[in-house]
């Protein structure tokens, strides 16, 4: 049976974490592993070992697009191989995690693994339940590319030239990669914890709702006009509401075999959805990575200090 073909995969960083050892262990020995960071100066850059498969790449300071978006263009430009492999380093990699993704590719071409974000603070805890809505059942059921677990290949970009340097005009990575390239989901969920502090899980809110946006204006109305219809349902009929409402969360957990208490925190989740969305909408700017960004159109963005 022939081995996979061999694979670059992209971890943007700027710190070591355990992710960065355990896709490490897991190549092959014609893969390879690029850590991204910004600048020489960042933590992670004396930390990367001297190998030939795995380099440190400074992708320099985003001047019109996120540092997300800036680092995987950068990696992409430098990477060897065919197939790539984009990742993040702050959820657990089991040891088959690599092979089975690829794996996935020969049987489907380009895939995504699914994310479930747990919160860490009393806002992100909140909004767990719209999390498995539109970041976990969105991902799969919209064949959206997620970011933290992608791979495909060159080729199934229409033209890679194009791509990159769209990405140095945008925000969203995985919202770019989506509309350019057909995408299957597999049920495999990664818990990747997000949030700390409230101020943080509000950028964070401001940021996806704005990707969605951009990216799919119509979904976007049709999750505000949902959100809507329940909170004018909760106000008039409370407790039918609620039922339903932790219902329709607790199915969705149990689909992606999702244990969390938070699925009681449904009714007021939803609830709290609509000013939520508001907030997003009428926030000029937003914070991501230590900078703040205001995003004018789709491929429009300014970084200001």
């Amino acid at each position: 049976m022939p081995s996979d073909p061999p694979a670059s995969v992209l971890l943007p960083t700027t710190a070591w974490t355990p992710a960065i050892g355990e896709v490490a262990d897991q190549l092959g020995p014609s893969d390879e592993l690029l850590v991204i960071c910004d600048s020489a100066s960042d933590p992670i850059a004396e930390d990367v070992p001297d190998e030939d498969a795995i380099r440190l790449v400074i992708a320099g300071e985003p001047t019109g697009c996120s540092g997300k978006a800036n680092a995987i263009a950068a990696g992409m430009e430098v990477a060897r191989h065919e197939r790539i492999v984009w990742t993040d380093d702050d959820f657990h990699h089991p040891d088959d995690w690599l092979e089975t993704l690829s794996t996935d590719y020969d049987r489907h071409g380009p895939t995504t693994e699914v994310p479930f974000f747990v919160g860490g603070d009393p806002l992100s805890t909140l909004f767990e339940p719209q999390y498995v809505l539109g970041g976990t059942a969105g991902v799969y059921f919209g064949d959206v590319a997620w970011a933290g677990a992608v791979v495909f290949e060159r080729s199934d970009l229409p033209d890679e030239a194009a791509f990159l340097s769209d990405l140095r005009t945008t925000v969203s990575d995985d919202g770019l990669l989506t509309d350019r390239v057909d995408i299957t989901p597999v049920k495999r969920v990664r818990r990747v914890a997000v949030g700390g502090t409230i101020r943080e899980t509000l950028e964070r809110h401001v940021r996806f709702a704005q990707i969605v946006r951009r990216h799919e204006p119509a979904g976007f109305a049709i999750t505000g006009a949902l959100a809507g219809a329940a909170t004018v349902a909760g106000v008039f009929f409370p407790l039918p509401t609620l039922f339903a409402v932790t219902a329709l969360i607790a199915v969705v957990y149990h689909t992606f075999g999702v244990r969390r208490w938070t699925v009681l925190l449904a009714y007021p989740s939803v609830m709290v959805m609509v000013p939520f969305l508001a907030y997003a909408l009428l926030r000029r700017t937003f914070v991501w990575g230590g900078r703040r960004y205001r995003w004018w159109s789709l491929f429009d963005v300014e970084v200001l200090e």
